[in-house]
């Protein structure tokens, strides 16, 4: 990927010097640009702004379903990111190529959001559980390593709720003139995370199994820390492993009969194949296979149709009501 960047960021470097795309103002009757990276970022800023969507140009990079792990932005792509006023990505392992763009463009005024560094110490490390078939290191990779950070931060509402705000004061600060407007958007949009919160909050205080167990990558451990909830899985949430071991599908099908489990989970992009294996091999005959929508896989089409945020982690909420029955 860097390879790329750097054959390309010559001539889109002049594009930009010529076409003199240093960002647009609102100030001189254009729009602000704003460039999100996934889907979450884009409906957070869409309810932020609310009806002053003539003040800004929104675009999202991932809209066609590949997510945030196997993303490779194109040269369209590289020019809308290097000549935005306002650019909101998750930080992390996967943004590294994203960081070092930034370190050579040329265009210094960007507001560049980094949201897992917003989240400060409320961002937690990937954890490698008991059962969890780890990635194969390459050769030379002995030394000891940075601490990688769980990049799914969207998959929490209180994260949500606290990034809003950080997101609403960029926002602000590119059109002080409807500063209050987005500020009340922001207001009320956290109220609505806090409410759902408070609804997965409920779900889990009366539930009468308080572990998930996922035939699949685990996207969700923000979330399963926000609830106090116990998890296994076939991998990490970053994993680019598809194929689990013999030995992954006997832990995960003996722990799903040692704790009476009635589901297996699965995310929304994976065949279900492990899932399916897992259920298949276990004592038990009664279980069931459920799907959470880990927001990676989510499309512009899927937007075109009404799909948001909220809507999201309510069908999530649903099926996690029915994974710890």
């Amino acid at each position: 990927m860097k390879k790329i960047i750097s054959l390309i960021l010559c001539v889109i470097f002049v594009c930009a010097a010529v076409a003199g795309c240093t960002g647009v103002k609102v100030d001189n009757g254009e729009k602000i640009s704003v460039v999100v990276t996934i889907f979450p970022q884009y409906d957070w800023v869409r309810r932020i702004i609310g009806e002053k969507t003539d003040k800004f140009e929104l675009t999202l990079l991932l809209d066609n379903g590949v997510d945030l792990h196997s993303y490779r932005a194109t040269a369209d792509d590289i020019i809308k990111i290097t000549s935005c006023d306002i650019l909101i990505y998750v930080g992390g392992e996967s943004d590294k190529w994203l960081e070092d763009l930034l370190s050579k463009n040329e265009n210094k005024s960007i507001n560049a959001i980094n949201l897992l560094e917003a989240l400060g110490d409320k961002a937690v490390e990937e954890e490698l559980k008991e059962g969890m078939q780890g990635e194969e290191e390459e050769e030379g990779e002995d030394e000891e390593e940075e601490a990688e950070y769980d990049e799914h931060i969207w998959l929490s509402l209180k994260n949500a709720a606290y990034l809003c705000p950080v997101i609403c004061d960029a926002l602000c600060k590119a059109d002080a003139d409807n500063k209050e407007v987005y500020k009340q958007n922001t207001d009320k949009y956290v109220k609505e995370l806090n409410a759902l919160d408070e609804k997965y909050k409920e779900a889990v205080d009366n539930a009468s199994v308080k572990t998930l167990l996922f035939g699949d990558r685990f996207p969700f451990r923000y979330m399963t820390s926000d609830y106090g909830l116990d998890y296994y899985a076939a991998f990490i949430g970053c994993s680019a492993e598809s194929e689990a071991s013999f030995e992954t599908i006997a832990f995960l099908s003996n722990k799903a009969d040692e704790l009476s489990l009635k589901s297996i989970c699965k995310i929304e992009s994976s065949d279900g194949k492990i899932a399916e294996t897992i259920k298949s091999t276990a004592k038990s005959t009664d279980l069931s296979v459920i799907t959470f929508d880990s927001m990676q896989s989510t499309t512009a089409n899927d937007v075109k149709n009404g799909v948001t945020y909220l809507s999201v982690m309510e069908k999530n909420l649903q099926a996690l009501k029915s994974a710890l029955k």
